[in-house]
């Protein structure tokens, strides 16, 4: 019997965001290449997300490591998309100084309408 070697799909695909997603799953190509390049096993990755097929996870990592500059340059934009995200929201929040100095003054309200006149 000889063996029939067939070209499997890439276990990727494209949400309707973009982003790159593993197999069926909703798990992020950004999340397994990173806990791979942590050191962490494919069986183990695929354990620590139940949708995953461990085949998948084999597929991913073959993929990464087939086009490294490609995947690399993805998860870098990915990355510097979400610092900018970061940044943005925490310019529209008001300073931690701010935000005490309101929950200390609310605390303070509080406690004098939950004081009894007798007090």
């Amino acid at each position: 019997m000889t063996l029939s070697i067939e070209t499997d799909p890439v276990s990727l695909r494209l949400d309707e965001f973009g982003v790159v997603r593993v197999g069926n799953s909703q798990v992020l190509l950004d999340v397994v290449i990173q806990q791979f390049s942590n050191g962490a096993e494919p069986e183990a990755i695929a354990a620590g997300f139940p949708t995953l097929d461990l085949a998948d996870v084999y597929a991913a990592i073959a993929y990464y490591l087939r086009h490294r500059q490609d995947v690399d340059d993805y998860l870098n934009v990915r990355r510097q998309e979400a610092e900018k995200l970061r940044q943005e929201i925490e310019a529209a929040q008001p300073s931690r100084a701010e935000l005490r100095d309101k929950l200390l003054a609310r605390k303070a309200q509080l406690e004098l309408a939950d004081a009894s006149p007798g007090e």
